[in-house]
């Protein structure tokens, strides 16, 4: 099944715009159509539109097919395939004792804590799915996506990296100002209203920062939670990548209910490796290392969940209380 099949004409036109050009070329009045698919639109003809027009429907979209993929040879567009699941396979923890798991699988939109005490391997885990591992990694680890394993082209490849890391610490380098910055990535998506997307971008950030920070601004003066804000909302609205790391969330001085609501509503796979009990429990499940191996792997349960209520309130005080602190008033 092609995508011609799957997508309605309007995710086509917006997915790739040229199309446009395609259908005005070949004297397709799509109007009215937009909703159904391109092979539904080709079986609304009838048999004397096709007579009168001479038309060959099955040569039409074979015709629309390898203009697509001529025209995103052309524009250099390579696209990652999609992700639906990654799986985690067992290697062995520090003592070199075979991980207590068969196979983890995490489906897209799922949230992932990873926890355990500082050392025990959680950072070690975030590298070998960056790495997406196949037994080569100090853990003995695999990796697989849809339940395959990937193969070299796309565990090493620079282009549409399966994986985006958030480290806990971003430092920019380049002298450009945040506008630039984000225009530079829009324009290498190929994003056509590069304004709107960069807008968006900004203002995603700023909800998640502490300190709001403008377009104009440096980003190499942008501060550490500053800098994570504006990464977070650049991954979530651009990134191509499916399956997001985040290491430490709670120490980049940002919203991280927000962050975490804004990555996971991209349809995207989210890990993170945290301490932060609050954070636990907003994911649906949690990864717990021990000794530089996954010891167990426990569902949050609805009685957590109820407990989730409670800390977020304590939390809720914690953050009214640094707000205040930040700006002079007393406590």
């Amino acid at each position: 099944m092609n995508e011609l099949e799957i997508l309605k004409i309007s995710e086509v036109l917006e997915k790739y715009p040229f199309v446009q050009v395609y259908f005005e070329e070949n004297g397709l009045d799509i109007d009215g159509f937009e909703n159904i698919s391109f092979i539904e639109y080709l079986k609304s003809f009838s048999a004397e539109q096709i007579e009168d027009k001479a038309l060959d429907l099955n040569k039409i979209e074979l015709d629309l097919i390898e203009y697509i993929k001529q025209m995103k040879s052309f524009l250099g567009i390579q696209e990652s395939s999609s992700v639906e699941m990654m799986s985690i396979l067992p290697g062995h923890n520090k003592s070199g004792e075979k991980e207590n798991f068969d196979r983890i699988d995490i489906k897209k939109s799922e949230m992932i804590a990873i926890v355990g005490p500082t050392g025990s391997g959680k950072s070690r885990l975030l590298a070998d799915i960056e790495w997406t591992a196949k037994e080569d990694t100090p853990t003995s680890r695999s990796i697989m996506i849809n339940s395959e394993f990937p193969d070299k082209k796309q565990r090493f490849s620079s282009n549409n990296k399966l994986v985006a890391q958030l480290s806990q610490n971003m430092n920019f380098v380049m002298d450009l100002s945040v506008k630039e910055f984000l225009e530079l990535h829009a324009k290498s998506r190929m994003v056509e209203d590069i304004d709107k997307v960069v807008d968006t971008i900004l203002e995603k950030a700023n909800e998640l920062a502490g300190e709001k920070f403008q377009m104009d601004t440096q980003i190499t003066a942008l501060s550490g939670g500053q800098s994570r804000a504006l990464m977070i909302a650049d991954t979530a609205i651009l990134s191509s990548s499916p399956i997001v790391l985040i290491d430490e969330i709670e120490n980049a001085g940002i919203d991280r209910k927000k962050a975490l609501d804004l990555l996971v509503s991209s349809d995207k796979i989210v890990l993170m490796a945290t301490h932060d009990p609050t954070l636990a429990l907003l994911a649906d499940r949690r990864i717990v290392i021990e000794n530089g191996g996954i010891s167990k792997v426990i569902n949050t349960t609805p009685e957590e969940k109820k407990k989730l209520i409670e800390l977020e309130e304590i939390d809720k005080i914690i953050q009214k209380m640094r707000y205040d602190l930040r700006r002079g008033k007393t406590l």
